[in-house]
């Protein structure tokens, strides 16, 4: 959609910054707008927050009532919520000051979050979990990147680390993961440990998708890689169940993408592990592609409130 906003409406642009492209949108109540994509530039951040401005700006022109601007970012942020510490994904992207460098670009306020928590934070407030008093939402593809909303909010912690289920120790002494923690969740069950354990056991180059299509198929060797990644995100889901009892689960990214033979397998094992407890309600993820951006322009949006 190309209008302006009517009269006495306001909206927020979200900007979801990742490896290999830039989103941008602009959202006005539960709509989003202007919804477009840019490779992301490998020259190093300054060229990376000059690609963003250049996208942001027209939308600031042709939507003069928005004036909160969201941004997501792949990687830990400062506690403050004022600098990147490190996106591994994005050349260059180490101890960023993003929040500064965009609002001197735009001139307008800058709000930051992580992506997966701000993914979290959109599909609490429009997508799978809408209406629910509480969330977690868990990311699965390259990485494992999760988030926690309680009464609309992102819960960050008293350090600002709540929710980084990716890095919690699911098999001591396994695989190390990019964090350099050996046995973490990240480790052993996302897309990548996938493709790395089913290109072991069949002594030749898998993906992940792959690998979900030769355990479907009945390839025993595949399906014994797939499921016993599906049954640590299960047993992952149980615990937070019994510790935060969420109303609901969503899972989305490339993993999830698989269906129903995913979440048929990780419902089950999770319903086992919190058996006389409560069974987990799992969901799929619903906004897609659009999560990342609809998340950082509601963050903006709720830090404009107070």
């Amino acid at each position: 959609m190309t209008e302006h906003l009517r009269a006495g409406q306001q909206g927020s642009i979200g900007i979801d910054i990742g490896g290999t492209k830039i989103a941008v949108g602009v959202l006005v109540g539960e709509e989003l707008h202007e919804f477009r994509t840019h490779p992301t530039p490998e020259t190093g951040w300054p060229s990376v927050l000059d690609a963003v401005s250049a996208m942001v700006k027209p939308l600031l022109e042709r939507f003069p009532q928005t004036d909160a601007v969201g941004v997501g970012i792949p990687g830990p942020i400062s506690t403050d919520r004022q600098r990147v510490i490190f996106a591994p994904n994005i050349y260059g992207f180490t101890d960023v000051p993003v929040v500064q460098g965009l609002r001197e670009r735009l001139g307008v306020s800058v709000s930051m979050e992580n992506d997966a928590k701000a993914a979290a934070l959109a599909e609490s407030g429009l997508g799978a979990a809408q209406g629910s008093s509480s969330s977690v939402y868990i990311t699965v593809s390259t990485g494992i990147g999760s988030g926690v909303v309680l009464g609309g909010r992102l819960w960050r912690g008293f350090h600002g680390i709540a929710g980084e289920l990716g890095h919690v120790v699911s098999v001591p002494g396994g695989p190390v993961s990019g964090a350099g923690q050996a046995g973490t969740l990240e480790a052993v069950a996302s897309g990548t440990a996938i493709a790395r354990d089913a290109s072991y056991a069949l002594n030749r180059e898998v993906s992940t998708a792959e690998a979900f299509a030769l355990a479907q198929a009945g390839d025993r060797v595949a399906s014994r890689v797939v499921q016993g990644a599906m049954t640590r995100i299960g047993l992952a889901i149980a615990d937070l169940q019994k510790m935060l009892d969420p109303e609901v689960f969503v899972i989305g990214g490339g993993v999830a993408s698989v269906g129903p033979y995913f979440f048929g397998h990780v419902q089950a094992v999770a319903n086992e592990a919190a058996e006389g407890f409560a069974q987990p309600q799992i969901r799929p993820a619903l906004l897609g592609s659009q999560a990342g951006v609809i998340g950082a322009a509601l963050s903006a949006l709720i830090d404009r409130a107070g």
